[in-house]
């Protein structure tokens, strides 16, 4: 029978095909509240089901379960699934068919989310919400678009039908990593941009979604020094007075990975967590680094996460039929290459 508790504010991972006893212990502690995949943890689209099935069963209610699944080259899973391509591909036909890349943005929201959910897959870190100022090499063709308005016109279009299927969107990242060139997994970028420079274009997007369809936002790990000293995912300026307070975002709020090089400034690994969860994340990530993990389990004390903010992340499910035309539309649109 499933361990009765309310979830807590860790993501974990898991390190195979299926779980052994110990990640099923680990995955029973108090503190853990999801789980995320990767590429290592997927062979076959049955086998996935089960790992999921087993990983649900663990818990009541439910672990989240998460993955970074956006298109391009950021797809865990490959075999089986619909390939999607990169979502600058949209951006690229927005700017000749601004209608039908908004449309095709929201069919691959179809796609994605049925495919994900239907193998028991609560969520997808996406979209990119980053607008692609030239400068990051780590964001490059993840983003739809070099204008706010483009990122914003085809995200919008993704997370709804990202909703027709009953999965929540993650926007990231907040408030934005399109700017600077240092990648956050290795060094710790620094943005010197004003505060009302970065509101008139990277939070765009996050103006027209929230209360729209966003579910939850990942800050980056990046330093804006003209607004607050901490990078944002560890800054109550960012996350409280801004995310919170002017946009009135209510959704969860999903620290980046605290493995990344960009989150050392807050110290040991159950620093960068205390750090991250003041700050006002609800749930923080610890990817790749098992012992790490089981260190911020020990040491950041008794927390829970939102409930109500939990439930949005998984809604729903959404018609088969309506899965199955916007496949057919995706496929369509990658033969004609408007989407190459």
């Amino acid at each position: 029978m499933p361990v009765e508790r309310a979830l807590g504010p860790v993501m974990v991972d898991v390190a195979g095909l299926a779980l052994d006893a110990h990640e099923r212990e680990l995955l029973a502690h108090p503190l853990v509240g999801g789980v995320i995949l990767f590429a290592r943890n997927y062979a076959a689209p049955a086998q996935l089901e089960a790992l999921t099935a087993a990983i649900h069963a663990l818990r009541d209610p439910p672990l989240l379960i998460a993955v970074d699944h956006e298109g391009g080259r950021v797809q865990r899973f490959v075999e089986g699934f619909t390939r999607l391509p990169p979502m600058r591909a949209l951006g690229r036909l927005y700017d000749r068919e601004p209608a039908l890349a908004s449309n095709l943005a929201g069919a691959i929201g179809v796609v994605l989310a049925a495919e994900l959910r239907a193998r028991g897959v609560d969520f997808s870190f996406a979209p990119v919400l980053d607008i692609d100022f030239g400068a990051s090499s780590v964001i490059g063709d993840r983003a739809f678009h070099a204008t706010a308005a483009g990122v914003t016109a085809l995200a919008r279009g993704l997370v709804a039908g990202l909703a027709r299927m009953g999965m929540g969107a993650v926007g990231k990242h907040f408030p934005g990593h399109g700017y600077v060139r240092a990648d956050s997994h290795l060094e710790v970028p620094v943005d010197e941009r004003d505060l009302a420079t970065i509101m008139a274009n990277d939070l765009v997007p996050y103006q027209a979604l929230v209360g729209h369809g966003l579910a939850g936002v990942m800050p980056a790990h990046v330093v804006y020094p003209r607004v607050d000293a901490q990078p944002a995912g560890f800054s109550r300026v960012w996350l409280a007075d801004i995310l919170r307070g002017r946009l009135g975002f209510d959704g969860i709020v999903f620290s980046d990975d605290l493995s990344m090089e960009g989150a050392s400034v807050a110290g040991g690994i159950v620093e960068r967590g205390r750090a991250a969860l003041d700050a006002g994340c609800d749930m923080v990530l610890v990817c790749n680094a098992r012992a790490a993990a089981e260190r911020l389990l020990d040491g950041i004390g008794p927390r829970a996460l939102d409930p109500g903010r939990a439930a949005r992340m998984r809604t729903g499910a959404g018609s088969p039929a309506d899965h199955r035309a916007a496949a057919a539309q995706v496929q369509e649109a990658i033969g004609a290459g408007l989407i190459a």
